[in-house]
C-alpha cells in the first residue's frame, strides 16, 4: 500500500507523524511530501521534519491513500496549494482513499467533496463547509473519505486507516502492540 502524506508549515506534527508510524508498523510505503520547494517543513509547534519528497516531484501513481494533517497554517496552505488540490482529485478520481484530520476537512470541504457526507472535524470548521453533516464521531468514513476530530485522535486516526487498508485484524494487532509498550 502506497500512503501520501502531505505537509505544509504550520501542520500538526502528531497528526502527520502518528498515522505515518502506524502505516508503517502495518507495511505500507508511506511518503511525507512537502508542499513547498524545501523538503525542511515546520510544524505548528516548531518541530522540523525533513519530507522524504517534494509534491512536485511525487510519483502520484498508485496511491492507496492520501492524508491531510490539519494546523491552521498547514491547513491554510494547503488549501492555496493548487498542487494539493489537483492531487486530491486525482487520487478521488482513481476512488483510493483521502483522509483529513482536525482543521483539513475544511480543504475538501471547500473542493466540494464533503457535500451532502458525514464528517468529523476540529470543532468550528464545520462552518467551513456548510452542506458536510459533522457527525459528533471522533473519526467518521463516508465512502472514501476518512475525517476526524484532531491532534487528540491521531491514533484512532492511523488506525482507522490502517483498518480500511488492511483489515481490522491488523489495525488490531498493532493497536494491542502500542498499548502495551
Amino acid at each position: 500500500m502506497k500512503a501520501v502524506i502531505l505537509l505544509a508549515n504550520g501542520f500538526e506534527e502528531c497528526e502527520a507523524l502518528t498515522p505515518a508510524d502506524i502505516l508503517r508498523r502495518a507495511g505500507a510505503e508511506v511518503f511525507l511530501a512537502s508542499i513547498s520547494d524545501d523538503k525542511a517543513v515546520t510544524g505548528a509547534h516548531g518541530i522540523t521534519v525533513l519530507a522524504d519528497v517534494l509534491i512536485s516531484e511525487l510519483d502520484t501513481d498508485g496511491i492507496d491513500v492520501l492524508i491531510l494533517p490539519g494546523g491552521l497554517k498547514g491547513t491554510e496552505a494547503l488549501s492555496e496549494s493548487y498542487q494539493t488540490a489537483e492531487l486530491i482529485r486525482k487520487t478521488v478520481d482513481a476512488g483510493s482513499y483521502v483522509a483529513a484530520i482536525c482543521a483539513a476537512p475544511s480543504v475538501l470541504g471547500k473542493m466540494g467533496y464533503l457535500d451532502d457526507r458525514n464528517m468529523a472535524c476540529y470543532p468550528g470548521f464545520e462552518s467551513e463547509m456548510p452542506l458536510a453533516n459533522r457527525t459528533g464521531e471522533k473519526v467518521e468514513v463516508d465512502d472514501i473519505f476518512i475525517t476526524a476530530e484532531g491532534m487528540g485522535v491521531s491514533l484512532e486516526f492511523g488506525l482507522k486507516i490502517t483498518e480500511l487498508l488492511y483489515g481490522a485484524d491488523l489495525a488490531d494487532k498493532i493497536a494491542e502492540q502500542i498499548r502495551k509498550a
